[in-house]
């Protein structure tokens, strides 16, 4: 009943569409007839399904509306990817942040956005007002491409988009790019959203285990035989959540895959302002042929201020900003202006370079005091927000996880991230958000029980 219910929240089963036969159904999920006949039965009682005499049964009622949460083997809802960020977006001051993506509000560059929006307060009226223009504010693009250049990425300012966030670029790439049933291949373990958002398109997705220097190029190389994705979605510089690091060697070996499999890789590079020394980017290797590079600035600057980019060859830009302004028309003029006068404030390297000193701080406390639990790193980063840990010897991460909310601590259990739901023991710790001494006392308890 569950799997006929995912099927028709995914819109894979519209109404009318006949449903397999009570055999074949039997056959595929290795079930007895008799239990396909009464899960059957039941749906149609519930007016999910509806049966005709000799024909068979038959999914009911207008279209769904699309459910992400209905969508998949059902999960605890407290450790569900979708539950994880809201939970950490609803959270009130009171409540403890572990396990969110973001840094504290205090260690974000609040002096420099006061003085931006002072700034864009006394501008001209059309800047204040208007929509902006397909690609987006002509100077940040600017900026961005001398940014870029500093990583080994080289993009002319119109190979570059605003967008809303680095969220909306991916999504509009996926729109771009992909038809429901495309496959797509993603790490495991990555950014949870991105699982949330592959379900939003309706595609396939195949993880490939993530190793200290990268994919797993074997099982990398296997999965492209043996699928044939269209897309593949990474964090090459700062991963996410593991906080490894491309190696040059695996980024050369990579691109020559996707170059001989016609695969399009999208590289979300979100972490780069934490990097002390930047890592191998798969876009400056492959010189935006092949490789899509996303971004934004709501780690550094301001998660409120909504502006992220993406850069790609000029006729994939072409495309993407047609579809932009078919999907959010004139985007976000003012939230670019904003961005600009921050980036470009006198006091913006400075706070990065603030950023960088404490997160290191942060990282070799949270490592002791983990520790002390026998909570083991897989990694200890170089450099970023993020350490993902194992639990001691069959500890079960979601377990403990719902037991610490009930206590006001917000953790990101491993299997949030994972798609082969393969890290039961992990959990991922954001070591800036995991400084107060009540998030370690909670863990104990947990971990106790």
């Amino acid at each position: 009943m569950t799997e006929v219910r995912s099927r028709i929240a995914s819109r894979s089963y519209l109404p009318g569409t006949r449903l397999p036969s009570v055999r074949a159904q039997a056959q595929t999920m290795q079930l007895s007839i008799s239990t396909v006949v009464e899960a059957y039965e039941r749906l149609a009682a519930e007016g999910v399904i509806t049966s005709r005499r000799g024909a068979g049964f038959y999914v009911a009622g207008p279209v769904a509306p699309l459910a992400l949460a209905d969508m998949g083997p059902k999960v605890e809802r407290e450790v569900d990817p979708l539950w994880i960020s809201r939970q950490s977006l609803e959270a009130d001051a009171t409540l403890l942040k572990p396990g969110c993506g973001w840094l504290p509000a205090d260690w974000l560059f609040e002096a420099g956005m006061r003085r931006a929006l002072r700034a864009v307060a006394r501008a001209e009226t059309l800047e204040l007002v208007e929509y902006a223009t397909p690609l987006g504010h002509p100077g940040l693009r600017q900026l961005l491409a001398r940014r870029m250049h500093g990583i080994g990425v080289d993009a002319a300012p119109d190979q570059i988009m605003l967008t809303e966030s680095g969220i909306q670029a991916i999504d509009l790439i996926c729109r771009f790019l992909l038809e429901p049933g495309d496959t797509v291949m993603v790490d495991d373990p990555c950014y949870f959203n991105f699982h949330s958002l592959l379900k939003a398109h309706r595609v396939n997705v195949v993880s490939i285990p993530y190793t200290p220097t990268g994919p797993d190029v074997g099982r990398f190389e296997a999965a492209l035989k043996a699928h044939s994705p269209r897309l593949y979605i990474t964090n090459s510089g700062l991963h996410n959540p593991t906080g490894a690091v491309l190696s040059a060697v695996v980024a050369h070996r990579l691109l020559k895959l996707a170059e001989a499999s016609d695969l399009v890789i999208v590289e979300d590079d979100i972490f780069a302002d934490f990097e002390a020394v930047p890592a191998p980017r798969l876009a400056a290797f492959d010189g935006l042929s092949r490789v899509i590079h996303v971004s934004s600035f709501s780690k550094t600057i301001s998660a409120s201020l909504r502006c992220g980019y993406v850069a790609a060859r000029p006729d994939w830009i072409e495309g993407l900003a047609d579809l932009k302004i078919a999907t959010s028309f004139g985007g976000g003029r003012l939230s670019a202006e904003i961005l600009f006068a921050a980036l470009t404030d006198s006091g913006y390297r400075k706070h990065m370079e603030t950023v960088r000193e404490r997160l290191a701080k942060a990282m070799e406390k949270t490592v002791a005091k983990l520790a002390d639990l026998g909570i083991k790193p897989w990694l200890v980063p170089g450099a970023g927000m993020f350490l993902w840990c194992q639990l001691p010897t069959g500890v079960d991460a979601a377990t403990v996880a719902r037991a610490c909310l009930k206590e006001g601590v917000v953790l990101a259990p491993g299997n949030a991230f994972s798609q082969a739901s393969s890290a039961t023991g992990f959990v991922r710790f954001n070591v800036a958000q995991s400084q107060d001494a009540r998030v370690y006392k909670v863990l104990a308890r947990a971990l106790s029980a």
